[in-house]
């Protein structure tokens, strides 16, 4: 495994932190911080690629239309069922 310097500039506070955990799980700093590093980066790139295949194919024009037809801001209240409302007030059968 090839490896790279890069200075790293910590608020302090976060250095004493990545210190102790470090000390308490018996790694070096530098582990703490490069084991970091990978996770964060394995988490961003999962999540990319689960919201790419989620899109699939669709297209913003699908989403505006959706958003179009949302309740605007502070109504949304106004469309959730509450307890008491008969079934066609909910917009069902009770089928």
């Amino acid at each position: 495994m090839s490896r790279a310097t890069y200075p790293l500039k910590l608020p302090n506070s976060v250095k004493k932190a990545a210190q102790r955990l470090a000390k308490e799980g018996g790694v070096s700093l530098n582990q703490l911080i490069a084991a970091a590093v990978a996770e964060k980066i394995g988490v961003i790139e999962t999540a990319a690629d689960f919201f790419k295949k989620r899109a699939g194919k669709a297209k913003g024009d699908g989403l505006m239309k959706f958003l179009r037809n949302a309740a605007p801001s502070g109504h949304l209240d106004a469309r959730i069922p509450q307890s008491g409302d008969s079934h066609e007030e909910q917009g069902t059968t009770g089928k």
